[in-house]
C-alpha cells in the first residue's frame, strides 16, 4: 500500500524515528538513508521530527523527565499525535535491543507525548502547507537572542547568522539561513572544541530557495529560521557549519 494514502506504513518505513533520534548503528542508518532518497512519505516524517533529537536529550538529562514546557516550547519539530506515540514505540524497541546511547530515555518520549501540543511548540522553521518560509516561533526566538554570529562563504555565496542562549542543559540556536538555492536537504552542526560533532537540527530547502534578493517570489526572498539545541555549553562550542546530507559544507560560522 502507498503510504502517501494515509494508511499505516509498510515495515520499511517503520525506522524514521528511530533515525532521527540517532539510534541506529552506522550500517542502518546507511541502509535507511539509501531509502530515503526515494521516498517522499519518510521524508515528510523526517522533516516532522527534524531537532527532537537533542530536545529528547534534555529532557532525558532532567529529573523525573515530566512536565518540562520551558524546554518542551523549545522544540524545532512539532509532530502529530499518531507519529509522537508511534515514535515512543520506536524508541522503545530500539533501547531494548541495544541501548546505543544511555541519554535517550523513552521518558522523555512519554513526556513529549503527556504534554501534547501545549508542549511542541515549534520554535524551527520551515515551509508549511501555506507555502510560509518560516514558523514565527523561531523568527521570534531569534530576535530575542544578543549573541549572534554571522558568516558568509565566499565559494557557495550562502549566509548564516547562528543565534545563542545558554541554558542548564546546554544551549540552544536559531539559525536565519540567506541566499540559498535547492533541492537541498541540509543540516546545522555544531563543532565543539574538544573535535565533537552534534547535528542540532536538519531541514529541506524546495526548489525556490531560501533569502534570495532577487527571487521573483516572496517566500523565496525571506530568509529561513530554524532552531536546535545541544548539550554543549556556549563556551564549549567552537564553530557551526551548514551541510548538505552529501557533506557539502554550504558556510561555517565561528562561535
Amino acid at each position: 500500500m502507498n503510504p502517501s494514502q494515509g494508511s499505516s506504513p509498510p515495515s520499511e518505513h517503520e525506522t524514521v524515528g528511530a533515525y532521527a533520534l540517532g539510534i541506529l548503528d552506522d550500517a542502518e542508518a546507511t541502509a535507511f538513508e539509501a531509502h530515503l532518497a526515494g521516498c517522499e512519505w519518510c521524508a515528510r516524517q523526517l522533516d516532522e521530527l527534524a531537532g527532537m533529537e537533542p530536545m529528547l536529550a534534555a529532557l532525558a538529562d532532567l529529573p523525573g523527565s515530566g512536565g518540562t514546557p520551558a524546554i518542551g516550547e523549545s522544540l524545532a519539530a512539532r509532530p502529530g499525535p499518531r507519529l509522537v506515540e508511534k515514535l515512543v514505540d520506536e524508541v522503545a524497541e530500539q533501547r531494548a535491543r541495544k541501548r546505543r546511547r544511555g541519554f535517550y530515555m523513552i521518558a522523555a518520549a512519554a513526556a513529549l507525548v503527556v504534554a501534547g501540543p501545549l508542549a511542541a511548540v515549534a520554535a524551527g522553521g520551515g515551509s508549511d502547507d501555506s507555502g510560509q518560509v518560516a514558523a514565527p516561533p523561531a523568527q521570534s526566538a531569534f530576535r530575542t537572542m544578543s549573541d549572534r554570529k554571522s558568516a558568509t562563504d565566499a565559494a557557495t555565496h550562502v549566509s548564516a547568522t547562528v543565534a545563542l542562549t545558554g541554558k542548564d542543559w546546554g544551549t540552544q540556536a536559531v539559525l536565519e539561513l540567506k541566499n540559498v538555492k535547492g533541492p537541498l536537504k541540509c543540516s546545522l552542526v555544531l563543532v565543539a572544541k574538544n573535535g565533537q560533532r552534534v547535528t542540532m537540527s536538519s531541514w529541506t530547502v524546495p526548489d525556490r530557495g531560501y533569502g534570495l534578493p532577487d527571487a521573483e517570489s516572496e517566500n523565496a526572498r525571506k530568509p529561513l529560521y530554524i532552531g536546535g539545541a545541544a548539550a554543549f555549553r556556549p563556551d564549549e562550542i567552537d564553530h557551526f557549519e551548514v551541510v548538505t546530507f552529501e557533506g557539502r559544507k554550504l558556510v561555517e560560522v565561528d562561535a
